[in-house]
């Protein structure tokens, strides 16, 4: 494993208060020693760990600024190396001019997410609580902190290390009695093994429910608002914006084309897409985002069909109820404040969509929205007391592998085949499982992982 000594500005870039300037690796506190004088004399090679000295930031003999070090001693540090930060003022230039001076000291620049990686290579944390570090920084809303943090705290691994655990178990009973059948059997084990495979299949199947809930949590609802053309689709995401974002006029057709914008409700972050009225049209441009816009809500996790209640329903709102046939879908009767043509009962005839009645002119009744996401998503409330969420692809494609072949030793089971071809799927269950925190991926997975990570991170 590499041991050379890294070193990255920390903290992002721009002018503020203060900048930190990470340095870690076996000689990052002899290299430190040659930026870095203290006012007491104290050499930062003598100091305490988890110690914080004041002194100047120097180049040869040119002082850069003044500027604290904070020492930590390997394995108490993020990377479990020596770490020195040194923080100095947060100008660009003088940031810059510290790490150069730190770099001329033998440090060399760290690569994006190296520290991060180090951390993960030595041990301090494994393969998901690492991506729960970026999904951190990435965080738009607070639940999708709240889950980035529940996975840095390991919620994932625990639930991971306690299958392969017990399906490790199972294999090394098979393999036992294989070893010594004259003191050991497989009496009854097959009824054993299945009970305790729907047991590892019913929490295998748990944090897969969870992935798309997880995944909305982290990237937010991709919702998509429909309906036909002057039923104020654009007026309704002005409100929901509290800006005024999209045209509005009252001429029919106006959004030709879709308009994406993000926004938090509830706590819940929504990638929301205005599109084109659906209706019959001749205009080929017109026609363009009417087909786009039923591209989108196909593709959506949550569509807000948008209805006229100053108008009667027609062809057009059959039609965008035949798109979201399957979809989660809330009704909203926008423009209330006018006298009622159609009404909630007439569209609950024809639907079972919840239904909000809403005046985008007076900016009223789009205050329940969040509640009613929560309740359709969340059943009514995100709990991360003992909810494990998965949050990327790479470890739910890992579990479906997983569960795939937890699945195939039940198939062997029920064709009665020897008890020795149990222990392939097994372990290719547990090699699986341990993809996702680690423990069974090549190198390339692992730069591939960490490149994506910010610089100092």
């Amino acid at each position: 494993m590499e041991t050379d000594t890294i070193a990255a500005i920390a903290t992002a870039a721009g002018n503020s208060g203060i900048s930190i300037i990470r340095i870690s690796g076996d000689d990052a506190i002899s290299i430190a020693d040659q930026v870095f004088v203290s006012k007491s004399g104290m050499m930062l090679s003598d100091a305490a760990s988890h110690s914080m000295h004041y002194g100047i930031v120097r180049k040869e003999q040119e002082v850069i600024d003044e500027a604290m070090a904070v020492v930590m001693r390997a394995p108490k540090s993020y990377t479990k190396e020596n770490t020195v930060e040194i923080d100095c003022h947060g100008g660009m230039f003088v940031t810059k001019k510290v790490l150069e001076a730190v770099i001329g000291a033998g440090a060399r620049p760290a690569e994006p997410g190296e520290f991060t990686k180090r951390a993960f290579l030595n041990g301090r944390i494994d393969l998901s609580e690492a991506e729960a570090v970026m999904d951190v920084i990435r965080a738009q809303n607070e639940f999708a902190l709240k889950s980035a943090v529940n996975q840095l705290k390991g919620s994932v691994s625990h639930m991971i290390r306690s299958v392969r655990g017990d399906i490790l178990q199972e294999i090394a009973y098979i393999e036992a009695v294989l070893d010594d059948p004259e003191h050991m059997s497989f009496e009854n084990y097959d009824e054993e093994l299945t009970d305790k495979l729907e047991g590892f299949l019913d929490q295998t199947e748990k944090i897969l429910r969870s992935f798309e809930n997880g995944r909305m949590l982290t990237e937010g609802i991709k919702t998509v608002i429909l309906g036909k053309p002057n039923a104020g689709k654009s007026s309704v995401l002005n409100v929901l914006l509290g800006e005024e974002r999209a045209i509005v006029t009252d001429i029919a057709g106006t959004t030709r084309d879709a308009l994406e914008e993000t926004m938090t409700l509830e706590g819940l972050t929504l990638r929301i897409i205005d599109t084109a009225g659906i209706r019959k049209s001749e205009d080929k441009v017109e026609k363009i985002g009417i087909e786009r816009a039923k591209a989108y809500a196909k593709d959506a996790d949550l569509v807000l069909f948008v209805a006229d209640a100053s108008t009667a329903l027609g062809d057009e709102d059959d039609e965008i109820l035949k798109l979201l046939e399957d979809k989660k879908t809330i009704v909203l009767l926008n423009k209330s404040d006018l006298p009622p043509v159609t009404t909630a009962d007439e569209i609950r005839k024809l639907c079972d969509y919840p239904i909000l009645s809403v005046s985008a002119k007076e900016k009223t009744g789009v205050q329940e929205l969040g509640k009613l996401l929560k309740n359709l998503f969340f059943k009514g409330e995100i709990s991360f007391n003992d909810q494990v969420y998965i949050t990327n692809i790479r470890q739910k494609t890992a579990i479906e592998e997983a569960k795939k072949s937890l699945e195939l030793v039940l198939e062997s089971i029920n064709a009665h085949v020897p008890e020795d071809f149990y222990t392939i799927d097994l372990m290719k269950a547990y090699e699986e499982f341990g993809k996702v925190i680690g423990e069974a991926v090549g190198e390339d997975l692992i730069n591939e992982i960490f490149g994506k990570f910010c610089m100092g991170k």
